[in-house]
Parts: C-alpha cells; structure tokens; sequence
C-alpha cells in the first residue's frame, strides 16, 4: 500500500513540476483590448475592396445548400415521426417495432454523419459543402471555383476513411 502512495505522490509531484516550469517559462504578455481601439491601430488597418459578384454566389450556393439540406431534414423529420408512432402503438409486432427503432437509430447515423463529413469537407479549405447519404451512395456538393481530380480524389478518400460504408462516392463542383 505505501509503494502505491509514493507512486502516486511522484507521479503528481512530477506532473506539478513540469506545469510550473511551463508557466514560468512561456509568460504570455496581458491582452490590452484597449489598445485595440487606439488612433494608432486604427491607422495600421488597411481596407481591402472585395468583389460583390463572388459574395452574391457564393450567398447564392450557400442558401441553395441550405434549402436542400432543410429539404432533407423536413423528409426525414417526417419518416423519424412516422416510425416513432409506429414504436409507440401498440398495433404492430415486437420484430415490426424493432426494426422501426433500429431505422430510427440508422437515420440519427446518418444525419451525424453527413455533418461531421461537411465539417471535414470545410476544414479542407471549402467555402462550404453539402453531402447527402443514400444507403451506400454518398453525393456531396462543393462551392469551389477550382476543380480537379486531385480535390475529388481526397475528398473522396476522406469521406471513404470515414464513412466505410461509402461505395459510390459522386463529388460535383459548383464555382462560384
């Protein structure tokens, strides 16, 4: 019993010296938000001109893709409805409410899925994507005005490393 206590007393010993010599060594400076506000700051930034005509499309994607994706969760919403009023009625077979439940489970999979694969579609550097799963079809939509295979091919290989039951992969660039 004491070699575990001394065990535990090294390891948090250890643990608090090397968080206090963390602390000492990487002093970081205040964050002065005043000086934000200051005449100098103010004189240091310049403005860039940007194209409206790039903000308007991509606006224009961007709400085209959020109308499809409310699309699609309106049909799903609808059918998850559906078959909880068919796990909750006392009208259908054990074997008939199960498989509603697991149908149930299957599209909060996917629903999840679809967001963290247009996360990580974005994080490679999109201004925004949509994807949409049906069975092992994975359809997904990017806003990019460059499009090459090498960007299909890793997206794909992404939506293939996480999603593995992903056999038909469709990638479609709309420019801007």
């Amino acid at each position: 019993m004491n070699r575990k206590r001394s065990v535990w007393f090294l390891t948090l010993f250890s643990l608090v010296a090397v968080v206090t010599v963390f602390y000492v060594s990487d002093r970081p400076s205040p964050f002065d938000g005043i000086q934000l506000f200051s005449d100098d700051t103010l004189d240091e930034v310049g403005l860039v001109e940007t194209s409206s005509t790039n903000e308007e499309s991509f606006v224009s994607k961007s709400n085209a893709f959020e109308e499809m994706r409310m699309e699609v969760t309106e049909k799903r919403s609808q059918l998850r409805d559906q078959l909880t009023t068919k796990v909750g009625s006392n009208e259908f077979t054990a074997e008939q409410k199960d498989e509603a439940y697991n149908q149930i489970e299957e599209l909060v999979k996917i629903d999840s899925t679809e967001a963290m694969l247009e996360l990580i579609i974005k994080s490679l550097g999109y201004d925004d994507a949509l994807v949409r799963i049906e069975e092992s079809d994975v359809f997904i939509d990017v806003v990019s005005n460059e499009q090459s295979t090498k960007k299909a091919s890793e997206i794909i290989y992404q939506v293939k490393r996480e999603w593995p039951e992903a056999y038909n992969v469709e990638v479609s660039f709309d420019g801007q």
